[in-house]
């Protein structure tokens, strides 16, 4: 047991398979990174069919051919192939088969919309062809040309809506022609039906079009980002001379993108435009028939929320329901309209905690309460009066799956197993699939019940946990301390094999810390766990803590870092620095930290205000002056520059005269989210102090530094770095 003078929140729970093992074998990098000794399986492509008993996955064979075949809940057997590449191959004509990529099938389950050769744009939108295969005629109905992006089948599966050029389009597929909706779309202008890159990055969505229930209607989002300043950065690409790509970015105080609201009456072929006054429009979502779809509008500050109901036909809108906060408000997609369209489910934090409100009229009542977040909403099953959610009700540090009546009586808890617990809900809300994993457990996934019973296992992870237990592993830890300012915060740690407590170790301090983000989880790290287990055979102690600032524990702990964002997350992590230093294992002279992208922010910073504790730092792709970042996120926790001298006072390039550590900066060069422009401005600032460090740099490698290599490259530098300076 840990020699902690603080109350543990929580020990190891551990496997037989993970135990702590004394085999010789040794964990490298090319089993982490290359060859996927340690992937975890899953269930992908997974979709409910309508009758909610069987459901629909996307099964690829050896060679990447795909099947969508459908299963029955309630045994788990295939009960037919409902169609294949070799279908898609047999109804073209003098071309290779289809690749599958991603499939949507259509509302009467009757056709399949087919995705092929997908090419990410940013983080979440992609360009890729499309098909229409009809599963009755076994031929394809439609098929894109081009590339195109977000097809979307319409709910009587008769048309198609998609996004080419900027403009928005809707296909026939019964007598093939074509309505183009929109047509000034203009590259680094306007878009239509498709969000920029701050939208898309900030507000978590890229499709900005949306039919309505009965297909008569689409709203769309319109993007003049005209006056909005481009960002330029070299695409090297191996060439003679490097090309310039150019996108419209908006950094914080600068001009954003204006968004319009529209609906298209695919009847009478009338555009209306709704004139929605708030600064953000950052959601769409139509009501359950045609009278009305919704609008999310938002203040610049994003501290005040107002929920437009907008009638398809006139434009006319109406406020819906209204909420202010003193420092901001964070945006989601917890609506649902029940019957009727009276009533509706919304989340707010306006409580301290996030919780579940009916809203009837202008009349609110709270459904879920306590000091506990819900973490994620699942679904309203109306007919029984039941809410499905995740929350974070027995720890910050774990999730559980829970139903409760609209009501707000009987909440009760549908998983089982302590750790981390997602849910996939059928049509109907008459089963569920499961996903638990612990800090030490990799993924189990079974087929439950609505009431929670678990009906079999659908992947239970068997082959890696054997190949887990041919390997030295030593438990992930949790742990609690409280600061010097009483305030407790919550870790974890892994341990060297065969740990000793009478001897001194060195710490790896791994940090994220961004609003209300966790690394302290119990839940399954995947190949940076390996990592540190690799990392921990060669005889270091691997710690995360979460700072304030961290999500999980209420507002008022996510929130305290409002404007000052970096002080008091730096605070609380030389803090936890400085606790560890005083354990008897904890050799206080070679304590590191690393991070990425608000984790090199933070790593940075933890090594120039703290330089008597950290003996070296490494940053990969941070920010390092928050006026270099987007507004959507920025101007959320900073207001503008403009408003808030914060800017400079907690920017890691302030503090560079600290330096007195080890310190690696790395960078990709096509880092369209955070530019390279940031580390290039740490240089000179590094420079201009006379400080040196190290720097690696990947070229045309974006924020996630990955293809090819490039990921093995890239540990194999953090990995020879820790060796070498800690």
């Amino acid at each position: 047991m840990l020699r902690f003078t603080s109350t543990l929140v929580g020990m190891f729970t551990l496997i037989s398979q993970l135990t702590i093992a004394q085999s010789d074998r040794e964990i490298t990098l090319e089993d982490i990174w290359k060859t996927g000794t340690f992937r975890s399986e899953g269930v992908y492509g997974l979709r409910s069919m309508n009758d909610g008993m069987h459901y629909t996955t996307l099964d690829m064979d050896r060679g990447g051919a795909g099947t969508v075949n459908k299963y029955s809940y309630e045994t788990g057997e295939l009960v037919s192939a409902i169609f294949s590449s070799t279908d898609l191959a047999k109804a073209q004509t003098g071309e290779e088969g289809i690749k599958i990529d991603s499939y949507t099938l259509s509302s009467d389950e009757s056709k399949v919309l087919i995705s092929s050769e997908t090419e990410a744009i940013y983080r979440h939108s992609t360009q890729e062809k499309n098909y229409i295969f009809n599963l009755k005629t076994k031929n394809i109905d439609w098929s894109s040309e081009t590339k195109q992006r977000y097809a979307t089948l319409s709910p009587d599966g008769e048309k198609l809506a998609f996004v080419k050029d900027n403009n928005l389009f809707v296909g026939d597929l019964i007598d093939g022609s074509m309505i183009q909706i929109t047509t000034d779309g203009s590259p680094n202008k306007i878009i239509n039906g498709a969000t920029d890159w701050v939208y898309e990055e900030e507000f978590a969505f890229d499709k900005a079009f949306f039919w309505s229930p009965s297909g008569k209607y689409i709203a769309y989002m319109k993007f003049d980002e005209s006056e909005v300043p481009e960002f330029n950065m070299p695409k090297y690409n191996h060439a003679l001379y490097p090309s310039d790509y150019k996108f419209k970015y908006p950094k914080a105080g600068e001009v954003n993108a204006n968004v319009s609201i529209h609906a298209y009456d695919l009847t009478s072929k009338a555009t209306i435009q709704a004139q929605i006054p708030d600064y953000y429009k950052a959601r769409i979502k139509w009501s359950t028939n045609d009278d009305f779809f919704t609008v999310t509008g938002l203040n610049r500050h994003q501290n005040e929320v107002r929920l437009y109901s907008v009638n398809p036909v006139n434009g006319q809108i109406s406020t819906l329901l209204e909420e202010k906060n003193n420092t901001y408000i964070d945006i989601h997609d917890n609506l649902t309209f029940l019957s009727g369209n009276k009533k509706f489910i919304w989340t707010s934090e306006v409580g301290g905690f996030n919780h579940i409100y009916l809203y009837n009229g202008k009349k609110k009542t709270q459904i879920t309460q306590g000091n506990w977040e819900v973490t994620e909403m699942y679904g309203v099953d109306e007919k029984n009066g039941l809410i499905y959610f995740e929350a974070a009700k027995e720890s910050p540090m774990k999730r559980e799956v829970y139903r409760i009546k609209i009501s707000g009586n009987g909440l009760t808890k549908l998983s089982s197993k302590s750790g981390t617990n997602s849910a996939s809900f059928s049509s109907g809300f008459q089963y569920f699939i499961l996903t638990h994993s612990s800090a030490n457990t990799p993924p189990n996934i079974t087929l439950n019940s609505s009431d929670g019973k678990e009906i079999r296992n659908l992947k239970d992870n068997a082959s890696l946990k054997a190949i887990l237990g041919q390997y030295p592993n030593s438990p992930q830890e949790f742990f609690s301390f409280k600061t010097s300012e009483d305030i407790q915060l919550n870790g974890s740690m892994i341990k060297p094999i065969n740990f000793d407590p009478n001897k001194k170790y060195p710490v790896l301090m791994y940090v994220y810390g961004g609003p209300g983000s966790q690394t302290v989880k119990d839940s399954w790290g995947g190949a940076n766990y390996l990592w540190y287990q690799m990392l921990a055979n060669k005889g270091y102690l691997i710690v995360s803590v979460d700072n304030r600032g961290t999500g999980a524990r209420g507002e008022d702990f996510k929130k305290l870092t409002y404007l000052q964002l970096g002080k008091y997350e730096t605070v609380d992590q030389i803090e936890a620095a400085k606790w560890l230093a005083k354990q008897p294992y904890v050799d206080a002279n070679r304590i590191g930290i690393w991070g990425w992208s608000y984790g090199g922010y933070m790593s940075s910073l933890c090594l120039f205000k703290g330089a008597d504790v950290f003996k070296m730092a490494v940053a990969v792709a941070p920010v390092t002056n928050w006026k270099f970042y987007d507004t959507i996120y920025t101007e959320r926790y900073m207001q503008t520059p403009a408003e808030n001298p914060g800017y400079d006072e907690n920017s890691p390039i302030t503090h560079v005269d600290k330096l007195k550590g080890k310190y690696l900066l790395i960078h990709g060069t096509a880092d369209d989210n955070v530019h390279f422009q940031n580390s290039v401005e740490m240089v000179s600032a590094l420079q201009q102090a006379n400080k040196q460090f190290d720097l690696m740099v990947y070229p045309d490698r974006n924020h996630g530094i990955y293809g090819g290599n490039t990921r093995l490259h890239l540990y194999n530098l953090l990995t020879e770095y820790i060796y070498k300076n800690l």
